[in-house]
């Protein structure tokens, strides 16, 4: 744009030395000379002027930018959006301002609520508020960091932190990031600026605190550690009671079994027994029987118990023993009484 307006006022003045100035060719051995033109001057005069007058008329706002309009230097109310734009030349002017998002970045110090001395790095986005621009320019120019932003910045900081325990500025990290958004976002506004996004990038405290810290956090390491074995130890235990547990009712189950098993064959041989001892006496009345009518059979089952060695029987008064012919070998013999 301003090669533009470079070249339109350059294309003037060419012009309006043509008109203004002749050049007279010699004849002969005559000079050649310059020569005015009376009624060119008025002319190429007037259109160098207006040329100069349409290039201050004429204008461009770049994109991030707002326009201020100033008629003989006092702020109006009206403001150039981006792109071209017509002003009355001499009468306006207009002053660019940067309505872009910029970070400003500072280091602020200031006291916990606990009388900690905290130290923090702060990362402040902002920009100008466009629909407040010509408010801006009028109180502060362009001079606003160093006169608003900056101060703001500091006293948010010291305000917010001594609402918080040292701790808590570690602990409630969020809440101290929201607390000076806010703080930052209602000072700001008042002067046309736009407080967008805050970053504490980091809290420092003073070296006993520090140590201080280190040592709690150590302690509740190793409260946790504790903790942690403790249950371990709890679980072992638990698991070593139902093992028990598990083992003692295996071994109470294994011993009525083994006793339900004795008794099943305690009373098996005792029905086997029973049933024995009731086959043995019916064969045995069987016996009885047999033997009580047939006498003989008897002495011969006796005789047949008798060793070879023995040579004499002692029977009760009474009693006979005839051992048959055929068992002895023939004949009859009767003991004698």
């Amino acid at each position: 744009m301003v090669f533009i307006k470079l070249l339109v006022v350059l294309i003037a003045i060419a012009i309006g030395l043509f008109l203004i100035v002749k050049v007279k060719k010699g004849k002969g051995y005559e000079e050649t000379g310059i020569t005015f033109r009376p009624g060119g001057i008025l002319a190429g005069v007037g259109l160098i002027i207006v040329a100069f007058l349409i290039n201050g008329a004429i204008g461009q706002i770049p994109a991030g930018y707002r326009g201020v309009v100033l008629q003989f230097g006092a702020v109006t109310s009206e403001t150039k959006g981006e792109g071209l734009y017509f002003i009355t030349p001499i009468v306006n002017s207009v002053e660019r301002m940067d309505v872009q998002t910029h970070a400003y970045e500072a280091e602020a110090g200031a006291a916990s609520k606990d009388l900690q001395d905290v130290h923090t790095k702060v990362t402040l986005n902002y920009g100008l508020d466009p629909l407040k621009v010509n408010e801006t320019y009028r109180s502060l120019r362009r001079d606003y960091v160093e006169r608003i932003i900056k101060p703001a910045v500091q006293e948010s900081v010291k305000a917010v932190t001594a609402r918080f325990d040292a701790e808590k500025l570690i602990t409630q990290r969020p809440e101290v990031k929201s607390a000076i958004e806010e703080a930052l976002r209602d000072r700001l506004a008042s002067h046309g600026i736009l407080s967008e996004t805050v970053s504490m990038t980091d809290f420092t405290f003073s070296r006993s605190f520090t140590e201080a810290i280190e040592a709690k956090q150590v302690a509740v390491q190793d409260a946790l550690k504790a903790e942690n074995k403790l249950r371990q130890i709890e679980v072992e235990a638990r698991q070593a009671k139902q093992a028990a547990e598990g083992q003692r009712d295996a071994d109470i189950a294994r011993a009525q079994g083994q006793k339900q098993s004795a008794i099943l064959k305690s009373e098996g041989e005792a029905q086997a027994t029973v049933t024995v001892a009731e086959a043995q006496a019916k064969a045995n009345k069987l016996l009885a029987d047999s033997l009580r009518n047939q006498p003989e059979l008897l002495k011969y089952v006796l005789y047949q118990k008798l060793g070879d060695d023995i040579k004499v029987i002692i029977l009760p008064s009474g009693q006979e023993f005839i051992l048959g012919s055929d068992l002895l070998g023939g004949g009859t013999t009767t003991p004698k009484k």
